[in-house]
C-alpha cells in the first residue's frame, strides 16, 4: 500500500467516525495571532503547546527557517491576509535551534538537486534569467539573526500596520523553550 492510499484509507475511517469533531473551529484565530515558524517536523505540535495555544487559537505559516526574504513573496502576503482579512492583531515570528537551514549550503543542495536528475543547463539558465540561486539557495548563520531579520521585514512593510506587534523568539526543539528575540509591544509603542 502507498503512502497516499494508506492516508486515503485512514481518512474514510477518521470521517466515519466523527473524528474530525473535536478539532471543530471558526476561521479566525481566537487569540488574534498568526505565527510564522519553520517546517521542521519537531515543531508541528510543539510550537503550539509550548505557548499555550490550542487548536483555533492562532493562524500558523510555515516554511523553511521561518524567513521572511522577499517583501512582496507569498509568505508576507499569507501575514498580511492574516492581518487583514482574518482578525490577527499580533505576529509571532518563531525560529529554532538546529535548524537545517543554519547549516544549508547552496552548493550541498545544488549538488543533490543534479543527483536527483535536474540538469546543469536547468540551473545554468535559471541563474542567466537573473535569478541569484546561489543566494536564494543559502542558509543563515544565527537563529536569532535570521528572526531578527524576518521581524525587521515584517515590521518596515509598508502595507504592514505600525500598531501591529512583531514578536522574535527562538524555540528549542528539545526542550520547548523560549528565547526572546524581539518584543513587539516595545516597537509598537505599547
Amino acid at each position: 500500500m502507498t503512502l497516499l492510499e494508506e492516508i486515503l484509507s485512514y481518512n474514510e475511517k477518521f470521517v466515519a467516525s466523527k473524528k474530525y469533531e473535536e478539532f471543530t473551529t471558526g476561521k479566525f484565530p481566537d487569540k488574534r495571532v498568526v505565527i510564522l515558524t519553520c517546517m521542521d517536523t519537531r515543531l508541528v505540535e510543539l510550537v503550539t503547546k509550548a505557548m499555550n495555544f490550542k487548536n483555533g487559537d492562532v493562524k500558523i505559516v510555515r516554511n523553511a527557517g521561518a524567513i521572511v526574504n522577499h517583501p512582496f513573496g507569498s509568505i508576507m502576503r499569507s501575514l498580511l491576509v492574516a492581518v487583514y482579512q482574518l482578525q490577527a492583531d499580533e505576529v509571532i515570528i518563531v525560529g529554532h535551534h538546529d535548524c537545517g537551514m543554519s547549516s544549508l549550503k547552496s552548493e550541498d543542495i545544488l549538488s543533490a538537486m543534479k543527483e536527483r536528475g535536474v540538469k546543469e543547463e536547468t540551473i545554468e539558465t535559471i541563474r542567466h534569467a537573473g535569478i541569484d540561486v546561489d543566494s536564494w539557495l543559502q542558509g543563515f548563520e544565527s537563529v536569532e539573526e535570521s528572526v531578527k531579520h524576518s521581524v525587521s521585514m515584517v515590521k518596515s512593510h509598508p502595507l504592514m500596520l505600525d500598531t501591529i506587534p512583531v514578536h522574535g523568539l527562538v524555540i528549542n526543539p528539545e526542550s520547548g523553550k523560549l528565547d526572546q528575540v524581539i518584543n513587539g509591544y516595545e516597537a509598537a509603542g505599547k
